[in-house]
């Protein structure tokens, strides 16, 4: 898409020999579209905002992690009090024998959802890490610089060990509490979520897990998935001639009627004028 804003490096880095640089967003508001000449890591420590990635909306919250090339196209939108870090970096000032980007960007299958979560655990971890990249990384002399890119690689194998995808059954720590009820969302786009079900299973009181999720998202455990299902929506909608009636099946809605009422809500236009709006952008 043409037109959009390029972010430089020149304008974010101190010099042309740092690699790598911490831009904390408190908050992150809303932002236009834009690339870089950079690379960036962004991961979510609290309240929630869209994501658009490459026209595909995502609904981010404490946890999220996306990995962003220098070529994607991203803003947000609909921001709650949504705190993130941006990780930013460049490639080819990268120096230790490392393959980046096996480490940064291979995922298991191509295509597949570019958004990743990160543990309670792997949250707390990293948060020590960018602190000390965040100091170390403005610094100029030789040690400095190897320092920051030393720092660097232990987030990324940090990032890499404690991830997971969003419909994962559970995160890589064998689960924090939050952590499952996220992975359990993510899997119940389709089908109907039963939270008591869920925290007789898990043996929390479902009082406390609902505080304990609004209380990290900004938003209440119905709220956050009726998005993650609008979200999945607007891409069928976009990417697929799946009539609206299977598609807010697709969605976990049972009645067309109310998905289309939803819908209408939560984006302004109506399911059939969001399919027509991008048909007439991509022709």
């Amino acid at each position: 898409m043409a037109g959009h804003l390029v972010l430089k490096k020149t304008d974010f880095f101190a010099s042309s020999a740092q690699p790598v640089a911490v831009a904390d967003r408190y908050p992150q508001n809303v932002f236009a579209e834009h690339s870089h000449d950079f690379c960036e890591l962004v991961l979510v420590w609290r309240g929630n905002g869209l994501h658009v990635l490459n026209d595909r909306s995502w609904r981010i919250t404490c946890g999220d992690l996306f990995y962003i090339r220098a070529e994607d196209r991203h803003r947000y939108e609909s921001v709650n009090d949504l705190v993130l870090h941006n990780i930013i970096y460049c490639p080819e000032r990268l120096k230790l024998n490392v393959d980046w980007d096996d480490l940064l960007h291979r995922q298991s299958v191509a295509g597949s959802d570019p958004r990743w979560r990160l543990s309670s655990h792997g949250m707390a971890q990293a948060r020590q890490l960018i602190s000390q990249l965040e100091h170390e990384s403005p610094k100029q002399d030789a040690l400095s610089l190897c320092l920051t890119e030393s720092l660097f690689l232990q987030l990324c194998i940090l990032l890499r060990r404690h991830r997971y995808q969003s419909r994962d059954a559970a995160g890589p720590d064998g689960g924090e509490t939050l952590d499952l009820l996220m992975a359990a969302l993510g899997s119940s786009l389709e089908t109907p979520f039963e939270l008591q079900q869920f925290c007789q299973q898990h043996q929390v009181a479902e009082r406390h897990l609902r505080q304990l999720f609004r209380q990290q998202t900004g938003m209440t455990i119905s709220q956050y998935l009726r998005q993650l299902r609008i979200c999945q929506a607007q891409d069928l909608l976009r990417h697929s001639e799946m009539l609206i009636s299977d598609i807010a099946t697709r969605c976990g809605f049972e009645d067309s009627n109310y998905f289309s009422v939803v819908f209408t809500k939560e984006t302004g236009l109506t399911p059939r004028m969001w399919r027509q709006r991008y048909a007439v952008e991509v022709s």
